[in-house]
């Protein structure tokens, strides 16, 4: 069979493949499906797909609004949801009905959702006729002329569905959905103030005060957090942005009066950049932009003030005709820059970054290496908690005990641990902290490595101290290959999603005896055949010959990739010249070294007696070997390493896990998927999938490390921290011709000795860690 033959199988052919997952959705949301090809055909009988419907004879006899209802046409309420007024509407509803409609049937089902729209639907029409027929008898020209207007659509509906279906969203994005439709909706009818304007006001009102009402939709309320505050800040600073450009460039006649814009691009410009920079100020809380709107928010009611006191002078000059003309365009603003000026004052704390990167720095106090290795000799840590103590990592002491409902000064928000100057008293050199904390900032993020260094019953308590200290530096926290144990003390709110499997090979009465250990047992007999040797030496203390070997290896293993090398996560030689650091060495007979790997320590809680801190194990990090060398080195020099360090009484070794591999059975979220597309991406160059296969062979069990972060919104900017962490210095260039080439044949190699089946992958000298 040719290899674009098809073999035949239970789930059908590719085609049909293909469609299962329309098919399933379609199966999921039958109404929304039924509703928008019903409002297609209708569209295409009517004609009003290609030509207006409100110009049409037939659409008065179809349209709801009061004419209707004086006429006891009510029939129109049925059908007006099938019908739009202009052919251009289509484009902007059906997004609308398969987003609103769509989302709220996939999670509350077809009936449910029908009477969600229904409902949206009648109360909307009906309550915006009812406001018109009470509010037109004042005279009111904007109410009487909406008494003559007649609508179609379905919108009330879908606007109903999908303020339900924003109610199910997790924290925050149910309050930035439930802003954002609220700022749009509130604008669309103050300031054009049409008469579907006002039915969607009445539909979204009604849907956001039941689904806040059911028990299922209730979420516990408190205080705004420092992130809420900066978010409320923003988006009330982006509606005042919209509502000038409205004035400058959108033509209305709506509840605030009649808008006649003559705008220069000039004008235009201006406002845009200037809400721009302040508006991302805010969301970033930087004091300089707080600042600032406090001065603009005070001169545009300073500038409201003025105008409403000289109304009766421009009515008497003439230059208005009535003091609405002048006091409807006024008053929106001004009461929205009044609301803003409170949220800005009220939360004054979250807004304290300085304007100055230089002066953004985290108020907690900084460790020196020998202070953080004190403090890990204390608590103990986890599987890369070593790797906290290289260079490039910052450390800051955790005062983890600091309960989480003291009132911060700073802030005023009781939901934010208490900070203080002095957290750790330096005593003849050492530090009398309560733990502590490594990360590195890229990218405006701060990405904690590790577990922090604390008692694992405060480590709840050290995470919220993070996130508030980095908040207050302007930093998105997160935290990178953290355990399953921390995952799940994170902050309420956070999310975790699974980043790489830790690989543990428990070292009490490990032997290399069946059938699955039978690769490393060949590797370990081809080892002495050949006279190759094993030695656990400490790498600072070997001559300079074998220190260059080591050197050489890992250059021409650096020079294959065309990238630096990785780091964060990933040691290099350097590391290894750690005296804390065992380094296990192949050499043969004539002193040549074919592989070398390096071994972390891992300690736990100091003795309970003595005080005496205690290594438990040693994590895999640097794994070189030579090229042409003695095939299965890495099995060898792996299996040698477990059995030297399970003959000095240590509890077990850590493979470590390869960066975005996960376990098979783990969740397939959409952050999940876009994992696995990553490191899909990376594989060729790195191969971390090979590597995590290679390791099975020592039989480990595994534990989950995760990614710990605030929310999806902070994902893409943490995305970019982690690739400059990971390559701190890699170019763009460097990453994306590294992404676009293609791979090249393997150049012809020197003969070798052939090495066996189960071998370690010769394309790369892998190199295990998260």
């Amino acid at each position: 069979m040719s290899d674009t033959a098809v073999s035949s199988s239970p789930t059908g052919s590719p085609s049909k493949r293909s469609f299962a997952p329309a098919l399933r959705v379609i199966r999921r949301t039958p109404f929304t499906t039924v509703l928008v090809l019903a409002m297609l055909v209708v569209g295409v009988v009517s004609g009003s797909l290609w030509s207006a419907a409100v110009d049409q004879p037939w659409f008065s006899e179809v349209a709801t609004g009061l004419p209707a209802f004086h006429e006891a046409r009510w029939w129109t309420i049925f059908s007006s949801p099938f019908l739009m007024d202009h052919p251009w509407v289509y484009l902007g509803i059906t997004p609308l009905l398969i987003g609103g409609v769509g989302w709220a049937e996939w999670r509350f089902g077809t009936l449910r959702t029908i009477a969600i729209f229904a409902a949206g639907h009648v109360v909307g029409i009906l309550g915006a006729a009812a406001i018109l027929a009470a509010v037109s008898q004042t005279g009111w020209h904007w109410a009487v002329h909406l008494t003559t207007v007649s609508d179609v659509g379905p919108s009330c509906g879908a606007l109903a569905a999908l303020v339900f279906a924003i109610a199910t969203l997790p924290s925050p994005w149910r309050l930035r959905a439930r802003i954002g439709v609220v700022l749009w909706v509130a604008i669309s009818v103050l300031y054009l103030g049409r008469l579907h304007d006002l039915e969607h006001a009445v539909a979204m009102t009604a849907a956001l005060i039941v689904s806040g009402m059911l028990p299922a939709f209730r979420h516990r309320a408190g205080r705004p957090s420092e992130r809420e505050w900066r978010l409320l800040a923003f988006f009330g600073i982006i509606a005042i942005g919209v509502i000038q450009l409205l004035d400058l460039l959108v033509p209305y006649d709506g509840p605030l009066g009649k808008n006649q814009p003559i705008a220069s691009f000039i004008d235009v410009a201006v406002d845009v950049v200037v809400i721009a920079l302040v508006a991302n100020g805010l969301r970033l809380g930087y004091k300089l932009a707080w600042a600032t709107t406090l001065v603009l928010g005070f001169y545009n009611l300073v500038t409201a003030a003025i105008t409403f006191f000289a109304i009766p002078l421009l009515i008497e000059w003439r230059l208005i005709d009535e003091p609405l003309d002048v006091l409807g365009l006024a008053l929106a603003p001004s009461l929205l820059w009044a609301a803003l000026l409170v949220v800005v004052f009220v939360g004054r704390g979250a807004f304290r970054v300085p304007w100055r990167r230089s002066k953004r720095v985290l108020a907690s106090d900084r460790l020196t290496r020998e202070q953080l290795i004190a403090q890990l000799e204390r608590f103990g840590g986890g599987t890369i908690s070593w790797m906290t103590t290289w260079d490039l990592n910052q450390r800051i002491a955790a005062t983890s005990t600091t309960s989480a409902t003291v009132t911060s000064a700073a802030t005023g928000d009781s939901a934010a641990p208490a900070l203080t100057a002095n957290t750790a008293a330096v005593i003849s050199g050492t530090t009398a902290t309560h733990g502590a904390i490594a990360y590195q900032a890229h990218s405006g993020v701060a990405v904690m490595l590790g577990d922090p260094i604390v008692a694992a019953s405060t480590a709840q308590a050290a995470l919220k101290e993070f996130a508030h200290t980095t908040q207050q530096a302007g930093l998105t926290p997160c935290a990178f290959s953290v355990s399953s144990a921390v995952a799940e003390a994170r902050p309420r709110g956070w999310r975790s999603v699974i980043v790489a499997e830790d690989t543990i090979v428990d070292l009490p009465g490990l032997e290399f005896k069946g059938k699955p250990w039978g690769a490393v047992r060949t590797s370990i007999n081809r080892a002495t055949r050949e006279n190759i040797t094993f030695r656990m030496v400490r790498l600072s203390e070997e001559p300079w010959s074998t220190l260059a070997q080591v050197r050489a290896i890992s250059e021409q293993w650096t020079g294959d990739k065309g990238l630096p090398e990785m780091r964060f996560t990933l040691g290099t030689v350097e590391e290894a010249l750690d005296p804390r650091v065992l380094v296990g060495i192949a050499v043969d007979e004539e002193g040549s070294l074919h592989g070398v790997t390096s071994w972390l320590p891992v300690y736990g809680p100091a003795d309970t007696v003595t005080g005496e801190p205690r290594i438990i194990g040693w994590t895999l990090d640097l794994m070189r070997r030579r090229d042409g060398g003695f095939g299965p080195v890495m099995e060898f020099l792996i299996a040698s390493s477990a059995q030297h360090f399970s003959e000095q009484g240590y509890e077990f070794v850590s493979l470590s896990g390869a960066p975005l591999v996960r376990p098979a059975d783990a969740e397939t979220g959409p952050i999940d998927q876009v994992l696995e597309q990553l490191g899909g991406l990376i594989e060729p160059l790195y191969g971390f999938k090979s590597l995590h296969r290679f390791k099975q062979k020592f039989n480990p069990r595994h534990e989950s490390l995760h990614l710990i972060y605030r929310d999806e919104g902070d994902l893409p900017r943490i995305g970019i921290a982690l690739t400059r962490a990971y390559l701190p210095d890699a170019s763009l260039r460097d990453l994306v011709a590294s992404a676009t080439a293609k791979p090249e044949p393997a150049a012809p190699k020197p003969a070798a000795p052939k090495p066996t089946a189960q071998s370690a992958p010769t394309d790369t000298a892998h190199r295990g860690t998260p």
